[in-house]
């Protein structure tokens, strides 16, 4: 007997009538079995505010957002009058991580994400993360226009980040909101920061890209990425530097085109101005008004001899830009210098000089250089019109 009872299984009270159930498995999800404890002895609640411009659409889509959370027991309300949501806990709830999630849900409703995207936060794969940017940038156009980098051209760098983290991400007003695994969390925060701050996404996309492809090599699985990835680094240069380069560069390419027999590319530029003398003395000290005043004897002169003095200068300056004027419209008046007709008396004048040479008596030497002379004309007034 007492072997038998020590080979015996001891079975437990409570289940000595329960059968073996086939369907019964170990991958089956049992409810309400996360809190074995039972209710919770308090109530967690969480509410957060929304904008004006989300109260039409969270009216619409509210009875979806009750569904949603009564599954995992939790209740919700939403507040048009003070424009808040809140949730909080019921004793139909089981999860105790579940009031996070729906905290994590209402935010993202108010920052602008679609029920239908909010609604995945329940999942426990699910993470999100609510990134400020809006007190990152002072100025506010160069806020936009790094706000307008993270999305990119038709909204492709945007898609390339989802790609590449496999996160949900939604740019709106002075917060980026996303979702996804925690890891894909940590990249984008890291992506969204840097743009901010003026490093380009384009530079964390490569990264990304890269250990992408080195992570399906199984052989580079144990050894350091850093000699796969780029190295970008931001080096300021000082204005002494940057103008020492900038000469080296102009005097590399003078050189470069010496040898090829062409000028060099400061040859037609001014020289610079010769420097001037330093002398460690100051330059003399300009005279005030009132020194000026004294020596012309205009700080002596009563108000009104002021006035009469200034209304006289005034009327000497009109006097002379009204005489400027009139020169100005008078030159449209005058008339042009032409040549004119010669007279009677000028013409016979003429006529009786030529008879008088022509009588004159001319030796043969003159006639022929007179001759010589105009063959010499006649050729060069060739020559000038055929050039």
């Amino acid at each position: 007997m007492a072997e038998a009872s020590e080979t015996a299984p001891v079975v437990n009270k409570n289940k000595k009538n329960r059968k073996e159930k086939p369907w019964d498995t170990d991958d089956i999800d049992h409810p309400h079995e996360d809190n074995k404890g039972g209710t919770f002895k308090e109530e967690s609640s969480f509410a957060t505010l929304f904008p004006k411009y989300r109260e039409k659409y969270l009216r619409e889509v509210w009875s979806a957002v009750t569904q949603a959370l009564d599954a995992h027991g939790i209740a919700c309300s939403l507040d048009l009058i003070h424009g808040s949501m809140s949730v909080r806990t019921t004793r139909k709830t089981y999860d105790p991580y579940i009031i996070l999630k729906a905290r994590d849900m209402i935010k993202l409703l108010a920052r602008g994400v679609a029920i239908g995207q909010a609604v995945k936060i329940l999942d426990d794969a699910v993470a999100c993360d609510i990134i400020k940017i809006g007190n990152i940038v002072r100025n506010k156009e160069r806020f936009v226009k790094r706000r307008q980098r993270i999305i990119g051209p038709d909204g492709s760098t945007l898609k390339a980040i989802e790609l590449l983290t496999q996160c949900y991400v939604l740019v709106q007003g002075n917060t980026v909101s996303v979702m996804g695994p925690y890891k894909g969390l940590k990249e984008v925060r890291r992506i969204v920061l840097d743009c901010m701050k003026n490093i380009h996404p384009i530079y964390r996309i490569k990264e990304l890209m890269i250990k992408r492809e080195l992570a399906k090599d199984p052989q580079l699985a144990n050894e350091s990425w850093d000699r796969f990835l780029p190295k970008f680094r931001r080096h300021h240069l000082k204005t002494s530097e940057k103008t020492s380069r900038k000469n080296e560069r102009i005097q590399e390419k003078d050189e470069a085109r010496k040898t090829a027999g062409l000028e060099p590319v400061g040859a037609g530029k001014k020289e610079a101005p010769a420097k001037k003398v330093y002398t460690p003395f100051p330059p003399p000290q300009m005279p005030r008004k009132v020194d000026l005043q004294l020596e012309s004897g205009e700080y002596f002169l009563k108000a009104h001899e002021k006035l009469d003095r200034e209304e006289r200068k005034r009327k000497e300056k009109q006097e002379q830009v009204a005489e400027e004027r009139r020169v100005k419209r008078a030159e449209a008046f005058v008339a042009p210098v032409e040549d004119a007709a010669p007279t009677v008396e000028e013409k016979r004048k003429r006529r009786r000089e030529q008879q008088v040479e022509e009588a004159a008596p001319h030796d043969d030497s003159g006639r022929k250089e007179k001759k010589k002379k105009k063959k010499k004309a006649r050729v060069e007034g060739v020559d000038e019109s055929a050039s």
